[in-house]
This record gives C-alpha cells, sequence and structure tokens, in this order.
C-alpha cells in the first residue's frame, strides 16, 4: 500500500474514533431501569411512630372542655405533675386542643437527629394556628419511645367566620412541625454483619425478579443471586465484599434492568380514570354503544280563581318527560392483536366518554376478548 494511501487510512480511524469518543456509548432502543428504582434492601425501612399530645397558645379555637372529657382529663394530669393543684376546678379555657402526633422514623437514624412530625386535632378544636405542641412522646409499634416532639404547629389552611357566613381553606386541624422530634433511641439493624441480602421488589413479578438476578450474576461474574419468589432475590454475599456491604450495593443498585409488567386496566368509576398498561391486547370483538337519555322538566303554573269567587289561587305541577335514543353509533369491530393505541383510537371513534368506556371495558373482559386484568379502585 503506498505511503500516502496509509496516512491518509490513519487519519480516518483517528478521526472515526475521536467521533465515537464524542458520541460516548449508544443508548437502547428502550429504557432501562436501575434496580435501586425497582427494589429494595430488605430490613432497610422507615418505621412509623405515635403519640398523644395537647396543643396550646389556640386564639380561642381549642376543644370545648364540656364535649372532649379527654382533653380535661389529659389538661387536669398535665398541670398536677408541674406541681399545679385543679382537682375540683371547674376549667373552661378553648386555648387547648388535644392532638395525634405522627412522623416517620428512618433507617439508620441516630440519637441527636431530628424528623417531622404531623399534628392532627383530636376533639372539636377549630383551628391549630398559632398553637405550640408541648412534649410529646413518640412510640413505636413495641410501645417503646423512639422519639420526643415539640414545637410551634405551622398549618397552611386557615379559618375566618362571621355571624352570617364561614370561609375555610385547607384543613386548619391538621398542622406540621419540621424538624419536630428529637430521636432518642436507635433500631439495631446491623447491615455490614449480613451473610445473605435480599432484595424486595416494589412491584412483585416474576419475570423482573429472573432479570435482576441474571444482571447481578453477570455483574458478579458467579451465580450468587437467585430469585426465591416474586417479590424477593436473595444474594449470597462474595468474599471479596464480606464485611464491606455498602460497597456491594452502591455498586448492585446501579445495575440496569428492563422490567416486565402483567397486562392491567386500573379503572377508578368515581372519577371516570382509566390507565392501561402496554401489554393489553384484544382478540376480534364487535362493539356498539347507545345512549338513553332521559329529561324531565318541572313547569308548574299559577292556576288563579275566577273573578268575586271563593275560589283559592293554587299551583298546578306541569311535568314533561323527553326520552332520546342515540342509534346513530354504528357497529364496530375491533381487531385481535390491536395495541393499545390502535384499542384507544378504535373505541374513541365511536364517541363515547370515559365512563361509558369503563363499562365497554368490563363488557369486553366479561366476553373474554381482553387479554388483561381488570382492576377497579
Amino acid at each position: 500500500m503506498p505511503l500516502r494511501l496509509r496516512r491518509t487510512l490513519a487519519r480516518c480511524l483517528a478521526l472515526a474514533a475521536a467521533v465515537a469518543t464524542l458520541a460516548g456509548p449508544v443508548a437502547p432502543a428502550f429504557a432501562l431501569s436501575r434496580i435501586k428504582d425497582l427494589a429494595a434492601v430488605e430490613g432497610v425501612r422507615q418505621n412509623q411512630l405515635v403519640g398523644y399530645g395537647l396543643v396550646v397558645g389556640l386564639n380561642g379555637t381549642g376543644d370545648t372542655l364540656n364535649n372532649t372529657p379527654f382533653t380535661r382529663q389529659s389538661l387536669q394530669a398535665m398541670l398536677e405533675r408541674l406541681g399545679v393543684n385543679t382537682h375540683g376546678a371547674n376549667l373552661r379555657t378553648a386555648n387547648v386542643a388535644a392532638v395525634m402526633v405522627t412522623a416517620n422514623l428512618p433507617a439508620f437514624s441516630t440519637q441527636g437527629t431530628r424528623v417531622d412530625v404531623t399534628v392532627s386535632a383530636l376533639g372539636d378544636a377549630k383551628s391549630l394556628q398559632g398553637g405550640t405542641l408541648l412534649v410529646t412522646p413518640l412510640l413505636g409499634a413495641d410501645g417503646e419511645v423512639y422519639a420526643v416532639a415539640q414545637g410551634s404547629v405551622a398549618i397552611s389552611g386557615f379559618q375566618a367566620e362571621g355571624e352570617a357566613s364561614k370561609v375555610t381553606r385547607g384543613v386548619p386541624t391538621v398542622g406540621r412541625i419540621a424538624n419536630g422530634a428529637l430521636i432518642e433511641r436507635e433500631i439495631d439493624f446491623q447491615l455490614a454483619k449480613l451473610k445473605t441480602l435480599r432484595l424486595a421488589l416494589r412491584n412483585p413479578d416474576l419475570t423482573t425478579a429472573r432479570r435482576i438476578a441474571a444482571a447481578i450474576n453477570d455483574f458478579l461474574g458467579a451465580d450468587t443471586a437467585e430469585p426465591t419468589d416474586p417479590s424477593t432475590v436473595a444474594i449470597q454475599i462474595p468474599a471479596r465484599y464480606q464485611g464491606n456491604m455498602i460497597r456491594l450495593l452502591t455498586e448492585v443498585e446501579q445495575l440496569r434492568v428492563d422490567p416486565d409488567q402483567s397486562a392491567r386496566v386500573v379503572i377508578d368509576e368515581r372519577s371516570g380514570i382509566i390507565v392501561m398498561g402496554k401489554d393489553v391486547r384484544v382478540s376480534t370483538v364487535a362493539v356498539a354503544q347507545g345512549n338513553l337519555t332521559v329529561t324531565i322538566t318541572e313547569t308548574p303554573q299559577v292556576s288563579q280563581p275566577a273573578p268575586f269567587s271563593n275560589g283559592v289561587t293554587t299551583v298546578v305541577p306541569r311535568t314533561g318527560v323527553k326520552v332520546d335514543t342515540q342509534d346513530g353509533n354504528k357497529l364496530a369491530i375491533v381487531r385481535e392483536g390491536v395495541t393499545l393505541k390502535e384499542l384507544v383510537d378504535g373505541l374513541n371513534a365511536l364517541g363515547i366518554g370515559p365512563r361509558d368506556l369503563i363499562a365497554i371495558l368490563q363488557a369486553i373482559k366479561a366476553s373474554g376478548a381482553l387479554q388483561a386484568e381488570i382492576e377497579v379502585m
């Protein structure tokens, strides 16, 4: 090969390599999801906390003590613990409200860290605006105290009323305290000492679990991951990761997998919402839809008596009933194996609304032509 031709070929190869470097890796034709977004590590979870307390400092919008005896008893018990004797006293304050305090204890939380709490009125208080939550122990499911909450309550709603009208925005009886709880007890969970790691799928599926295990095995170079059921993938910790679980998790959770899902149609009849997955298929079926509308109108008329008679003016009812049947919609055939887009386009071509579409989908499912699961919310 001539020297000049070899130099030209070398420059072309170098240019192609530079372009490939700038362009980076070619993206796959379909979107892949990280294992981090598909599954969670078993045992790494939040814990719910709950407590009962008092909110004070309300501007006359607290509980009515005569109607909420638990608020009266709590107020008396608190004052007696502080050295104030209220035995036999008639308490009439309207600046106190009994509340339930809830919070989530994050995983691996340490003593001294803070979490947000939600405060909800328990009695007949009208608003918690301007109130202060007194020291409230927060208990776990085992009855132990894991945090203590206290602070000023911030609400997003308000209520204003006068003699004849009232305006309410949002929910003034529910508030939140940012960083309002101080963690006092830790939950003992030693992640680094686990011999077997279990991943819990957020959407259980056999195919997805198998694909996750295969991706982990390809990365680790050994058959260490195996799906035990549709929602769990068990991983035997390799020797090079013993005592360094964080390194293993950070590498595994970044692996990308194509998740699978079953064909499903989710229906919310109350709001008319319909959600269909991409794998929904329909066998050949004929669909017709017609509407029956009945309109009833009331046009009462006043009947006057004759002049100089002893008659009485009365209101005579007049009712009009109109029946309208829309028979213009023809029978439509939905072909076998149509895609989701073709199915939606075909049903929309019938000129029907979401609520009629719900009835049609349920009828297609009853006929055995809809190859999907219908879930009604």
